[in-house]
């Protein structure tokens, strides 16, 4: 087995990971998207997978038409090689339709990791775990599934 350097990530690429969150969701810059997404860029997500800014603009869309009031909170990030670690909070509104389902007016709360693969300051891959469910139960008000560790 041959041994290779690693590369590690400069101090532009470990900011993107505050970056994306700061200026995609709490700015809500569609554009950003663009900026900080390679076009060829692979996002992986609940088994399935996306390409390039394209793909992330539909989700994008309905994510802002189903919240308001939207702050991404980044609670700890780290990095080794080429990837980042970004472990977040995300709070929102339910007002909207996004969701196909009618606005609540409830605050939700949910978490997430995200781990990207960067080089130079662009997300060439990425791999998203959040807590789908919990958002979906706080906004049809059903409560937490016996799923979570936690759960009464």
């Amino acid at each position: 087995m041959v041994a290779t350097e690693a590369k590690n990530v400069t101090n532009a690429e470990r900011d993107l990971g505050r970056r994306w969150f700061d200026e995609v969701w709490n700015q809500g810059r569609r554009e950003a998207i663009g900026e900080m997404i390679a076009p060829d860029a692979v996002l992986h997500e609940g088994g399935a997978d996306s390409r390039g800014p394209d793909a992330f603009y539909p989700f994008f869309d309905r994510m802002i038409a189903t919240f308001s009031e939207i702050r991404v909170n980044v609670e700890d990030t780290f990095a080794e090689d080429d990837k980042l670690c970004v472990r977040w909070s995300f709070q929102g509104k339910h007002t909207g339709t996004g969701l196909g389902i009618p606005p609540t007016g409830k605050t939700v709360n949910v978490t997430g990791i995200s781990i990207l693969r960067v080089a130079g300051a662009m997300l060439l891959e990425g791999w998203q775990n959040w807590d789908m469910l919990g958002l979906m139960e706080q906004v049809k008000d059903v409560g937490p599934s016996p799923t979570y560790v936690a759960a009464l």
